[in-house]
C-alpha cells in the first residue's frame, strides 16, 4: 500500500486525540476501519507507530519521525487548496472561522459578529474538546475559538495559536432532580451528593479526571458515569437516576434544579484563543468584547448566576449590564 495524506491524516488525528475512538470520531470513521487502516499503515512503513495502552494510543520513536514529516505535508495542503478555493470563488468577501466549546454565550456572540462584520462570511464550529479546537487554530483550519480548561489541567495552547483569557474563574454548578433532599437548599455540599451517581461527557477533555480529583481532595468516591448525549443525560438527571456538573448559565430542565456548590470546587477557565497573525489586534479587541458583553448579558439574565457573583466575584458582577425593569418585559 502506498501512503497518501489520508493516511497522514489519519496518523495524526491519532496522535493528537491520543485515541483511536476519539480520532475515528473526528474523521466521520468507525472505530474498526480506522484500527484496520492503522495497520495497514503500519504494514507500508514497517514497524509499529502507536502503543495501544489503558490509557489511550501514544506515538512510538518511529511514530514520532513519521509524524514530524507528515504534519508539514498536511499543513501545506490544506494551505494550498484555501487559496486556490479562495481565488477560485474570486476572493471578494472575507471569511471569518469561528470555533467554540458547547456555551450558550455563542449565538448572542454570533449576532454581535453578524452585526459588527456584515460582508464576512461567518462560520461555526462546536466541539466538547477544547484541545481539538485549539489544534484546528493553529493548523489553520479555524481563526479563533472560545475554549476552556478545567482546573488543574492547564490547556496546552501550540506555538502558532494565542490566548486570552475571557472569565478567569467560572464555577461549576451541579444539576439534580426537582425532588432531590438538597433541591431545597440555595447552596449544595459536595458531601449531600456523595451517595448519587455523578455523569460527564467523556469526549470532554478532562472532565472525568477533574471530577475524580475533587472527590479524592473530599474524601469520597461517589459513581461516576459516562453519558454523551446531552438529552439522555438531562433526562437521567429528570428522572432522579444521576446528577451532573453544568455550566452556571445553565437554565433548569423540566423536573431539575441547577444550584451552586459549596467552596466551588469545580470551575474552569474560559479563554479566547486565535491563530497567529489571522487578524489584526482591533479586529481581535472587538470580537473579544462582543463575547465578553454576550457571556455577560447571559450571566445577567441567570438569577442563580448572579447571586453567585454578587456574593463571590463583584468585579464582574459590577460590569453585568442593568437587570430589566419589570416595565420593560
Amino acid at each position: 500500500m502506498e501512503l497518501d495524506v489520508r493516511h497522514l491524516r489519519v496518523l495524526c488525528a491519532v496522535a493528537d486525540t491520543g485515541s483511536v475512538r476519539k480520532a475515528a470520531r473526528q474523521l466521520g470513521m468507525s472505530q474498526p476501519s480506522l484500527t484496520t487502516q492503522l495497520h495497514r499503515i503500519e504494514r507500508a512503513v514497517g514497524g509499529r507507530l502507536f502503543t495501544r495502552e489503558q490509557t489511550g494510543s501514544r506515538p512510538t520513536a518511529l511514530g514520532h519521525s513519521v509524524l514530524s514529516r507528515a504534519r508539514p505535508v498536511i499543513t501545506g495542503l490544506d494551505t494550498l487548496v484555501a487559496a486556490a478555493r479562495e481565488e477560485a470563488t474570486g476572493g471578494g468577501r472575507r471569511r471569518l472561522r469561528i470555533g467554540s466549546v458547547g456555551c450558550r454565550a455563542v449565538p448572542a456572540w454570533l449576532r454581535r459578529v453578524h452585526d459588527r462584520l456584515p460582508d464576512t462570511d461567518t462560520t461555526i464550529h462546536i466541539d466538547t474538546s477544547p484541545s481539538a479546537l485549539v489544534r484546528m487554530v493553529a493548523a489553520d483550519q479555524l481563526d479563533i475559538a472560545l475554549v476552556y480548561e478545567n482546573e488543574g489541567f492547564p490547556l496546552r495552547i501550540p506555538a502558532a495559536a494565542e490566548q486570552r483569557v475571557l472569565i478567569a474563574r467560572e464555577p461549576q454548578f451541579v444539576a439534580l432532580p426537582a425532588r432531590h433532599p438538597a433541591a431545597g437548599h440555595p447552596v449544595v455540599r459536595l458531601a449531600d451528593l456523595a451517595a448519587d451517581t455523578w455523569m460527564v461527557d467523556p469526549e470532554a477533555d478532562h472532565e472525568y479526571a477533574a471530577l475524580r480529583r475533587v472527590f479524592a481532595e473530599a474524601g469520597l468516591d461517589p459513581r461516576v458515569v459516562q453519558v454523551r448525549d446531552n438529552a439522555t443525560a438531562a433526562e437521567l438527571v429528570a428522572s432522579g437516576e444521576a446528577v451532573r456538573p453544568c455550566q452556571p448559565t445553565s437554565p433548569p430542565g423540566p423536573g431539575t434544579v441547577v444550584r451552586p456548590l459549596h467552596g466551588d470546587p469545580f470551575a474552569v477557565r474560559l479563554l479566547f484563543t486565535w491563530r497567529t497573525g489571522a487578524l489584526g489586534r482591533p479586529a481581535l479587541d472587538a470580537l473579544h468584547a462582543d463575547l465578553r458583553r454576550a457571556y455577560l448579558d447571559l450571566a445577567r439574565a441567570n438569577p442563580a448566576y448572579r447571586g453567585w457573583l454578587r456574593l463571590h466575584n463583584r468585579t464582574l458582577h459590577r460590569l453585568l449590564p442593568p437587570a430589566p425593569r419589570p416595565s420593560d418585559t
